[in-house]
This record gives C-alpha cells, structure tokens and sequence, in this order.
C-alpha cells in the first residue's frame, strides 16, 4: 500500500510546515528532496515569467511595426505594461539579466504566436528572429517608427 505525503496531500499545508520547522530550528526534520525540488522550480518559474511577458511584449511590438492602422490605446498600455513588469522581474532578480539574451530569442517565437492568433498577419512573413534592439523593446515610447 502506498502512503500518501503532506506534499501530495496539501501543498499549502506542507509548505507551512517547513517553515515551522526552519524557525524551530528543527533542520533534520525538513524533507529536503521535495524542498529542493520547489526552489529549482521557483527559478524556472521566473525565467518562464520573464519569457512569457517577453512574448506578449514582442507579440505588441510586431503587431504596432506591422499594423499600423490599427494602433490602439490597448496595444501601447500592454507595451507599457510587459516593459514596466519586465524591469521589474529584472530588478527582483538581477541574476537573469545575463539571460535576457536568451529570453528575447525564445519570447519572439512566442509573440510570433501571438500575432498568429490575433491578427490577418502571416508569422511566417514577418522575420523569423527579432528585429528589434534592446533599446527598441524597452525604451518607453512606443512611438518609433516601423
């Protein structure tokens, strides 16, 4: 028969757990392989948060060079947006700037994405790597031209 763990059985419960046992000082009760299993996770979490909002920013940018009829309030406050949370995410954690390169590449196949799925535009017309410098994707305008 297989036993069932408080981290199986409630997540929330056993995290509350750990941390009484921390603060107990009670160190040798931790269960220190689904502990280590969650920090790693929190990291992918963040690098995963900061491609996903690179998507949806990437994903707006394209849509604002190549449909510029259809500018809209709503695409410059999601621009505003992604780039405030991104800086944010950055100034959290200072130890992914030197992944950003590596989230741009991977953000852009999804703002391709989402162009595919919001507008009459053809991803596979639009180029297939970012056009887009840095100073492009996060300076506060949106007002650059395509």
């Amino acid at each position: 028969m297989q036993t069932t763990t408080l981290y199986e059985q409630d997540f929330y419960a056993w995290t509350q757990h750990q941390v009484e046992l921390l603060h107990s000082g009670q160190l040798g009760e931790l269960d220190i392989e689904n502990l280590i299993e969650e920090i790693a996770s929190l990291g992918r979490q963040e690098r995963q948060e900061l491609r996903n909002r690179l998507g949806v920013l990437l994903g707006h940018l394209l849509k604002w060079r190549y449909q510029p009829e259809a500018r809209s309030k709503s695409w410059a406050a999601t621009i505003q947006e992604q780039r405030r949370e991104i800086q944010e995410i950055l100034e959290d954690n200072p130890s992914l700037k030197p992944y950003l390169a590596e989230a741009i590449i991977r953000g852009y196949q999804k703002g391709l994405d989402l162009v595919n799925r919001e507008t009459p535009l053809d991803p596979n017309q639009l180029p297939q790597t970012c056009s887009f410098s840095e100073i492009e994707i996060f300076e506060e305008s949106v007002d650059w031209h395509p």
